[in-house]
């Protein structure tokens, strides 16, 4: 039986839907093996300096970057080849509950294993102190990493969810706080993200001073959610290499269909978005503050103005982890249920964002959690109502538009529209019907 408030929303029209394909101008790197190989292959510095015998740390984070399973297995075989001695380290700050168990099985829903890789993972959270920044904070890093005889720093490289400055999203945050473990993610979190671009990259040059960081592996990639490009970058420019990588990967990003094409993030009024999923694998806020325009702290802006936010569901990957989908305005039953707190209150209590754990009006199921969104957005004209559907923040080559939106579309460039607006596919338990093209 439903609650007495959804009966409230059972009577709110919602507008027909019409299935609209973006197409970005992006580069892709292909096999992503092959990419590995050449980027390393062509890298003085990875010759220069593994040795035959030498145990390696290799960094691998939380997010569901592009090819990662196969990125990290391309790496370990590299290292391999050249005689060295490869296992993973989880670097991933608080991540997977903060545990050295949880920072393994987040690895898993990854699709990265021992066996995937070839190697082992050696997860800790033990970290020792390297020194203090000049204002006292301690500066740690994973005990197995800084023990090791050298470490090669891999992620991707990509515009953060919660702030901006010259280096975002990408090694030297993998090395400041990935490596950093809780303790490490918990100080440079400590005065808030207005100042985590400037620590981040104090505590970076510290690491490359008095820790064996040989060089660092990046991926860029592309508006497909696809590897754009693999680079290596030596430990000496590593921290002014990546901020010209940021750039490109923030001219990579996709998103909405919505204000001046050229402009790297989307702007203007949009009523309604519907997110169907959030999830860590899409973005470290689950759902990117870049793509939505809801970002969760101050020391990050742009985006689109959207009056109404709907999110259905959070990823299996995530394991509950719906951290970030505060910034919605309503959510369903399903995701309420699946919301762990654990996880959440973790990442929410080392970040200093507390408002990222917060939960909004849930409704029984996906019909009314629309429904909710579409009452309430404040919209003067019902039969002009602004609606997107998006499966989540990364996938956007794909999307639903209400019919009130497609004359603008059908004049911009790089859309095509597949499908005329037709009405919203129930089931019987109010989930929707309709799916993605795969």
């Amino acid at each position: 039986m439903k609650p007495s408030y959804a009966k409230l929303v059972e009577g709110v029209a919602l507008p027909p839907m019409a299935l609209v394909r973006q197409h970005f101008d992006t580069e892709d790197a292909g096999d992503p093996v092959s990419a590995v190989e050449a980027a390393m292959a062509q890298a003085a510095v990875v010759g220069d300096t593994i040795r035959p015998g030498m145990s390696v740390a290799l960094t691998v984070g939380s997010r569901g970057l592009a090819s990662l399973p196969e990125l990290v297995k391309a790496i370990v075989d590299e290292l391999l080849a050249r005689g060295a001695k490869p296992f993973i380290v989880p670097s991933m700050g608080s991540h997977g509950g903060a545990t050295a168990e949880g920072q393994v099985s987040v690895l898993a829903h990854l699709g990265v294993t021992e066996e995937s890789a070839g190697c082992t993972i050696r997860s800790s959270m033990e970290t020792v102190e390297i020194g203090r920044l000049d204002n006292g904070m301690s500066v740690q890093i994973d005990k197995l990493a800084f023990e090791a005889d050298g470490i090669v720093l891999f992620n991707r490289i990509k515009p953060h969810s919660a702030f901006r400055s010259d280096n975002e999203s990408g090694l030297v945050k993998m090395l400041s706080i990935g490596l950093g473990k809780q303790s490490g993610a918990d100080n440079c979190h400590a005065w808030g993200f207005h100042y985590v671009g400037r620590f981040i990259v104090e505590m970076a040059r510290m690491k490359l001073e008095k820790c064996r960081v040989l060089f660092g592996i990046g991926t860029i990639e592309n508006a497909y959610d696809r590897l754009a490009r693999v680079v290596v970058l030596p430990r000496q420019t590593l921290i002014e290499d990546e901020r010209v990588y940021l750039g490109e990967a923030m001219r990579n990003m996709p998103r909405l269909p919505l204000g001046p094409p050229e402009a790297p993030l989307a702007s203007g009024p949009l009523d309604v978005l519907i997110v169907d999923h959030v999830g860590k694998e899409f973005s470290g806020s689950g759902m990117d503050p870049n793509i939505t325009g809801r970002p969760s702290s101050t020391a990050i802006s742009g985006g689109p103005d959207v009056s109404r936010i709907a999110v259905l569901d959070v990823t299996d990957k995530s394991e509950g982890n719906a951290n970030g989908v505060a910034r919605a305005d309503v959510i369903t039953e399903r995701l309420f249920q699946r919301f762990d707190r654990e996880k959440v209150y973790t990442n929410s209590l080392t970040s200093g964002v507390l408002i990222a754990a917060s939960i909004p009006l849930a409704m029984p199921d996906d019909r009314s959690a629309i429904q909710a969104a579409v009452k309430t957005c404040g919209s003067h004209t019902p039969e002009a109502i602004g609606v997107m559907r998006i499966p989540n923040t990364l996938h956007l080559e794909y999307l639903y538009a209400s019919e009130a939106l497609l004359p603008a579309l059908r004049d911009r460039a790089g859309i095509e529209i597949l499908q005329e607006p037709r009405p919203m596919r129930f089931g019987d338990d109010g989930r929707l019907l309709d799916e993605w093209p795969h």
